[in-house]
């Protein structure tokens, strides 16, 4: 006999916990718990501060990857909960899994995803809530997919008027790509900057990268200035 599944954390639960700078983990995979962070010292990348190497650059450019939001999210975190070389155990649960589907079909959480042929080769996933996003974790099954889903998430969020971009723990990895590591004081600063509606959402500036694809689609052989991948590198340009 199967033990009951442990119930989801509610929608208002987490991002009550997210705004106050709280966010819940798991030991493992399968465990029915969570226990709530606050780390001393947190990771950030600032808006302006993302770092794209000439390869990431070139890579986007010429829309390697098809980049969507919001149409795998399922997906997304289920990949993000595998198992990897460097933790064979994951701390995304199977009631933090359940629990971040059902605030994403709320609105409150979204993904990038990056495709290839029809198969999802990377992406990354977290939480929005007034001007902030809070990425929980990414994933990658081909070189650079999520570091262009992560250059993406960073040009969308400058269009759409969000000021916070937070990455919970510091790692190597972040590090290279602009994060900056923050005391948890500073975090709550902020956090408290970034409340309030942003100019647009995720998915809107999202749908509008994606008509451009669709215009630049219907001349493949003379790919249109306005691509995707170009408006994304553009941007970078633009303002660095």
């Amino acid at each position: 006999m199967h033990a009951p599944a442990s119930p989801v954390i509610p929608v208002e639960l987490l991002l009550r916990a997210y705004r106050a700078g709280v966010f819940p983990m798991a030991d493992h995979r399968s465990d029915p718990e969570v226990y709530w962070v606050e780390p001393r010292e947190r990771a950030v990348i600032p808006l302006d501060g993302f770092r794209m190497t000439k390869s990431l650059r070139k890579t986007i450019r010429r829309d390697r990857f098809r980049i969507t939001c919001d149409q795998a999210f399922a997906e997304v975190i289920a990949a993000c909960a595998e198992p990897r070389e460097e933790h064979a155990e994951s701390w995304i649960s199977h009631r933090i899994e359940a629990s971040y589907n059902a605030l994403a079909d709320a609105g409150y959480a979204h993904s990038i995803e990056c495709w290839d042929d029809g198969e999802l080769a990377g992406g990354l996933y977290g939480v929005a809530f007034d001007r902030v996003f809070c990425g929980e974790s990414m994933f990658s099954r081909q070189a650079d997919a999520s570091k262009v889903a992560l250059a993406w998430l960073v040009a969308v969020m400058r269009e759409a008027g969000y000021r916070l971009l937070d990455c919970q723990f510091m790692t190597t990895h972040l590090a290279s790509m602009g994060a900056v590591a923050l005391p948890q004081a500073s975090y709550l600063d902020l956090l408290s900057q970034a409340m309030g509606r942003p100019l647009q959402t995720i998915p809107a500036v999202m749908a509008r990268y994606s008509e451009a694809a669709v215009s630049s689609a219907s001349a493949p052989a003379s790919p249109s200035p306005s691509s995707p991948g170009k408006l994304i590198a553009q941007s970078f340009t633009q303002t660095s």
